[in-house]
């Protein structure tokens, strides 16, 4: 008799991690600490997982994930609006953990996500580090916008914190460059992303601790992953407008403001944006486009290591 997979489902919170598994229905919960994290990989084991999926949790998940993949455990992290789509669609309008558990591990068995490789412990650091640079740069935004508004005694408590978060924003740039001064092969990656014109240390830094995947994933891959890939809303006879949509929101937000400025100083993204202008193409189409071709061409040159001026030519 064929032996059945087992599929493992772990809903994660603050203080404990729900499991549920598939087809045997065991379920049981373990502390979020690394007691509970060592028994977890004992138990999942002795089980032999075909495959154990999470959600993204904000970071709560990490210290798990890396736990399962130094046991060789196959792993993967899901995207948490797939997952309630697919609660949705199976009848699962309940929310508790153990539900969720029981959900994550249905997802698995079902739908079966292919496992891809997990960031290494300095590309965690790297993302954990333009994460919380990414706040740091919304709180200042908040301040300056408040400061405008405030009364007068409240205005120099704003500007002073204004001025700290302005001084932790130079503190932590210059621990990415630290961080990717320290590694051979992060320096030579930025240096290949930076002689693109238009690429500024922002999106450079971003690919290399938000898209580890880049240069190793096809062109139309990378674009679904980022979130610029086009997709069909098409029905019967019906033809709807493409739409992008999903991705990696931190990339798709510093690709966007890096083909703003390539539109205008680089000669190849320049020049396709003008030609789909004039082909008739709305603005806001012309530009997810460029966002698009500037990643196909970042993803080709990371791939066969290949600087700018021998993707574009001398003539760029």
């Amino acid at each position: 008799m064929e032996q059945r997979s087992t599929f493992v489902g772990v809903d994660v919170a603050k203080a404990h991690c729900d499991v549920a598994v598939r087809p045997s229905g065991e379920q049981w919960t373990f502390a979020q600490d690394e007691g509970g994290w060592a028994l977890a990989v004992e138990r999942l084991r002795s089980l032999q997982p075909a495959l154990v999926v999470l959600e993204a949790t904000g970071g709560l998940e990490r210290p798990l994930v890396r736990a399962l993949v130094t046991a060789a455990l196959p792993v993967i992290v899901v995207n948490p609006r797939q997952v309630r789509d697919f609660a949705k669609a199976t009848g699962h309008l309940a929310k508790t953990d153990r539900l969720d558990a029981r959900v994550l591990a249905q997802f698995a068995e079902t739908v079966r996500p292919v496992v891809r490789p997990q960031p290494e412990p300095a590309t965690e650091a790297l993302a954990a580090v333009l994460a919380r640079r990414r706040q740091v740069v919304e709180m200042l935004t908040a301040e300056k916008n408040r400061l405008h508004a405030a009364p007068q005694p409240t205005r120099q408590r704003i500007a002073a914190h204004i001025a700290w978060l302005k001084a932790e924003l130079t503190r932590m740039d210059t621990e990415l460059d630290d961080l990717i001064r320290q590694s051979p092969v992060w320096r030579a990656q930025e240096d290949l992303l930076r002689s693109v014109p238009g690429i500024g240390r922002v999106l450079s830094r971003t690919l290399l601790g938000e898209l580890p995947e880049l240069g190793r994933l096809s062109r139309k891959q990378i674009a679904a992953l980022v979130g610029v890939a086009p997709l069909n809303r098409d029905s019967g006879t019906l033809r709807g407008p493409r739409r992008v949509w999903g991705g990696r929101a931190p990339v798709r937000a510093a690709l966007y403001m890096a083909t703003m400025v390539a539109r205008t100083c680089n000669p190849v993204i320049r020049a396709f944006y003008q030609r789909l202008r004039t082909a008739g193409k709305a603005h806001k189409v012309a530009l997810v486009a460029c966002m698009r071709k500037l990643l196909t061409i970042v993803n080709a040159m990371m791939k066969h290591r290949t600087p700018w001026q021998q993707v574009a030519g001398p003539s760029a």
